[in-house]
């Protein structure tokens, strides 16, 4: 077993060592696979309460138990506060995911899925089906299989909502928090485009959150975060970055319009949750301000 998996009492159990002193378990009900893909190690598992999880180098990606709370709010948040979203762009997400609750506004024409390698998305046809739930065959997706860092560069495309479901900034996602990145993302923005993009669990990670957000107002004018709290994901409220291309921001009241508009149901998101998300607890304002709690 490798240093993620072992033994207890008889049982398999998953150790995620968050940082150098944190860390917690999750009890293997059943291993379906554990492997080498890409030098990265990778581990898919049952487990009675989180359903099935995806591990990558140790830590928790993706559990069909909660994955709604991060696609929903990663998702419908920037579409209702834009409100008219044609072309939506989104990095990462090889899940399927976040492509899922885009499809599911009307008014969408094309949504761009730019992925860096084909397998991650085959790898998640094969063992996370339901995540995607046949998006990847919607005659409204294009499927990239590119660099997401390059192919904002290109000066032909433009989108009204640009979503990064990347992973955290070490290691390969770095380039998706850097300065160039988010410049290169807001050049693909139409006016009052919006940009979202995972910043990461503040608690843990207040470096990282400040730098994101002082990367970000290098390009954007507007440049805020919102929180969610997923289950999976040890380590308290993860911070989700919105930056706005200009636009005006929606009425008090309009939000609620929006969504009620559209028809739409969802396991999560609602307007008031919508609003209350950005009402960042005093630690996490103290964090963008100054990248530490004091």
């Amino acid at each position: 077993m490798t240093n993620f998996l072992y033994k207890l009492d008889g049982e398999t159990w998953f150790k995620e060592q968050v940082t150098g002193e944190i860390g917690h378990a999750l009890r293997v009900d059943e291993l379906l696979f554990e492997g080498e893909i890409d030098h990265q190690h990778i581990a898919v598992f049952e487990n009675e309460r989180f359903g099935r999880l995806f591990a990558l180098n140790g830590f928790i990606q993706l559990s069909t138990a909660d994955e709604f709370i991060y696609h929903e709010m990663v998702t419908h948040v920037p579409l209702f506060e834009h409100g008219a979203a044609k072309r939506v762009l989104v990095i990462g997400g090889g899940d399927g995911g976040v492509i899922r609750e885009v499809l599911r506004h009307e008014e969408v024409e094309e949504v761009t899925l730019v992925e860096i390698e084909a397998d991650v998305i085959e790898f998640s046809k094969k063992w996370f089906p339901g995540v995607s739930a046949g998006a990847f065959e919607h005659p409204k997706l294009k499927l990239e299989i590119a660099d997401g860092a390059q192919f904002v560069k290109d000066p032909s495309r433009q989108y009204d909502v640009i979503i990064v479901d990347s992973t955290d900034p070490v290691g390969p996602g770095e380039v998706l928090f850097t300065e160039e990145f988010y410049a290169d993302c807001r050049a693909r923005l139409t006016d009052g485009g919006i940009m979202v993009s995972q910043c990461g669990l503040p608690f843990l990670q207040p470096v990282e959150l400040k730098k994101a957000h002082d990367n970000q107002a290098q390009s954007f004018g507007s440049v805020t975060f919102y929180t969610i709290a997923v289950p999976a994901y040890s380590g308290g409220l993860m911070a989700l970055g919105f930056a706005r291309a200009g636009g005006v921001i929606p009425a008090e009241g309009e939000i609620a319009q929006r969504v009620a508009r559209s028809g739409l149901e969802f396991r999560y998101y609602t307007p008031e949750g919508h609003r209350a998300a950005f009402a960042l607890p005093a630690y996490v304002r103290r964090v963008v301000e100054t990248g530490a709690f004091g």
